[in-house]
């Protein structure tokens, strides 16, 4: 991969701009697919870039941080590694007009400490690097993560509520601080009830906090899983306009990639995205209202297998099938088309 070395000086928080372009559309890119290294507070930091496919440097992207769990590293969630799918499933569904630019760093001693708030900084100064070079819609940042990854997330959510637009947070507690903490962010989160390594009641401390951040309305009883332990998904009601909060629980324990009962497809891509579409440029989210009252499903994925396509081949490490893939299905010599989610078939 490419591998190119910038040393910066810590930044403050990243100047929202709704609706903004960054400073990089227009320009030729200098920053490609690969890796690359950043000097934060006196420590050499690492992360992974993915651009869109065809990027268009005059095209405004979406902007996701993945942050990986203790003991993962940037390149386990860049390739789909450790039962984690890789960008936690999320590029095979943002396609075409919602593509994104996917951003995997490197937490130090594999986790995200966030000691005086380095972690931050650090995610800071990858956003003022990327916008500087390549086109993002600045309002339409986002970050998921699972366990530790998923406390990244919500720390980058209480720190820089301004500079991100809706978190999704997979199995997680408090673990990279919460400073701040007070303004609303768009929230999902999706826990088990039997998970051994961050309580349920952990994560829904987490959950609580942006519930009234967003001024939604608590529900009482908790939602439980449904029938057959299948995942239980809750829209609060009456959350302020472009602030909407959803809570996923599930019958299972702690695990990036749970599936409900019957199906081999992880829910957390499809509700991931379902939650961050309705955001738009410039402030506007769906048609910028909440629910009038508590909506609560259980979480159905559809999927479907790869059509053949008149003979066309993929290169090796090229897609070929997963839902929505009108591509190629056949692969060149020497490769398999390998199913490694129901949205993305790759050759290998």
């Amino acid at each position: 991969m490419q591998l190119s070395t910038l040393t910066l000086l810590a930044l403050s928080c990243v100047t929202p701009v709704l609706g903004a372009r960054s400073a990089g559309c227009g320009k030729t890119p200098t920053i490609r697919n690969g890796q690359y290294t950043m000097t934060v507070n006196g420590k050499q930091r690492e992360y992974i870039v993915r651009l869109p496919d065809n990027y268009d440097r005059n095209t405004a992207y979406r902007f996701v941080f993945t942050f990986h769990a203790l003991g993962g590293s940037a390149s386990q969630i860049a390739n789909g590694q450790g039962g984690t799918l890789a960008y936690y499933g999320l590029p095979p569904l943002m396609t075409g007009n919602n593509s994104a630019i996917f951003v995997s760093p490197n937490g130090l001693n594999q986790g995200w400490a966030n000691s005086g708030g380095e972690d931050i900084t650090f995610v800071d100064n990858i956003v003022k690097t990327i916008e500087n070079d390549l086109c993002v819609e600045q309002s339409l940042r986002f970050a998921t993560g699972f366990s530790y990854g998923g406390a990244m997330s919500y720390s980058w959510a209480c720190s820089r509520p301004n500079d991100v637009r809706a978190v999704a947070i997979l199995s997680s507690a408090v673990l990279s601080g919460c400073n701040g903490g007070t303004q609303p962010v768009a929230y999902y989160h999706q826990h088990g009830t039997r998970d051994s390594v961050l309580s349920i009641s952990q994560g829904r401390q987490m959950r609580d906090r942006f519930i009234a951040n967003n001024k939604c309305t608590p529900l009482n009883p908790e939602p439980q899983p449904g029938s057959g332990g299948r995942s239980t998904k809750t829209k609060y009601q009456n959350c302020l306009p472009d602030k909407p909060a959803t809570w996923v629980v599930f019958d299972g324990d702690h695990n990036p990639s749970q599936t409900d009962p019957g199906s081999n497809t992880p829910f957390a891509p499809g509700n991931t995205w379902e939650f961050w579409s309705q955001f738009k440029a410039e402030g506007g989210g769906g048609d910028g209202t909440a629910p009038t009252s508590p909506v609560t499903t259980l979480t159905t994925v559809t999927t479907q297998q790869p059509q053949p396509t008149n003979g066309a081949t993929s290169p090796r490490y090229g897609q070929c099938g997963g839902i929505n893939w009108n591509g190629p299905t056949a692969c060149v010599s020497g490769t398999t088309c390998t199913k490694l989610n129901d949205w993305y078939f790759q050759c290998l």
